[in-house]
């Protein structure tokens, strides 16, 4: 293993392959730490973070244990079947399978934020407890395996040498643990970016299931469209603190008038009260 690992240490086109597959695979851990993010606000507080540790480890093993059976990973692009001149394979099967998972998923969750009434549901956000950390844990299983293959996938297209791979893996992931409290703190606090991060799961849902067909969508547009709504949501919420605090400023100086307007109603009573 250190033989093969020494050799990488002085190479830059090593070095230049393991910085672009661990920006790669930091951005395509951000689908998968949005997914959970979401599902684990569903849960009570103090169960939450726990989830979240799970989620995220459960992505670390699934990576690492198909970086483990790569051979075989990599023989699911190959074809299975053809209908009507199409041609699947057991990889276009699974990213089909996961974006109607993560569309189904997204669509509920967008329609139980929009309707007032609870439907008692396990996604309503109504009643967060009726969600079990189990069901959270086995949803979350689903996605993770899409986005593992996917993310491995992409590793095996940057680059044949497993330590690199390992090591994009690996610090991917860390970084996704780092981020994953504060993003779910973040989408708890701000409805606006709570709708912005479910029609973000509804597009990668989409374009799994595009890719699953054979349609490939450049993830370079998928993620500057994001990064364009983000930009766009950030920009309303600064307008929005702005409105708020001048909202607050004006109340503010509405109670101190009607205070000063009492003061002086006071004094005039109590100088009639002595001139009688």
């Amino acid at each position: 293993m250190l033989d093969s690992i020494v050799p990488l240490l002085s190479d830059p086109a090593a070095w230049a392959a393991l910085v672009t597959l661990v920006v790669l695979e930091v951005v395509l851990g951000i689908d998968n730490l949005i997914f959970i993010s979401i599902l684990s606000n569903k849960l009570p507080e103090h169960q939450r973070q726990r989830v979240r540790r799970i989620g995220i480890a459960l992505a670390l093993v699934m990576r690492l244990a198909l970086l483990s059976i790569i051979a075989w990973l990599v023989g699911l692009v190959e074809p299975v079947f053809t209908v009507m001149g199409n041609t699947f394979s057991w990889k276009d099967l699974i990213l089909i399978a996961g974006g109607l998972f993560l569309v189904w998923k997204a669509t509920k969750e967008i329609h139980h934020t929009v309707d007032p009434t609870p439907s008692h549901d396990v996604l309503d956000k109504k009643d967060t407890a009726i969600m079990n950390a189990g069901s959270a844990i086995v949803q979350i299983i689903i996605l993770d395996l899409v986005f593992s293959i996917d993310s491995i996938l992409t590793a095996v297209g940057m680059t044949e040498h497993l330590p690199i791979m390992v090591v994009a893996v690996l610090a991917a992931v860390t970084v996704m643990l780092l981020a994953a409290d504060p993003l779910a703190n973040f989408i708890a606090k701000n409805p606006g970016v709570v709708m912005l991060a479910l029609g973000f799961l509804l597009m990668i849902g989409m374009v799994l299931i595009a890719d699953g067909f054979g349609y490939h969508v450049p993830k370079g547009y998928i993620y500057a469209a994001m990064a364009f709504s983000a930009g766009v949501e950030a920009l309303n919420m600064l307008s929005r603190s702005s409105q708020s605090k001048q909202d607050k400023a004006k109340a503010a100086r509405q109670a101190a008038d009607a205070a000063e307007a009492r003061a002086r109603a006071a004094e005039a009573e109590a100088a009639t009260d002595t001139a009688r």
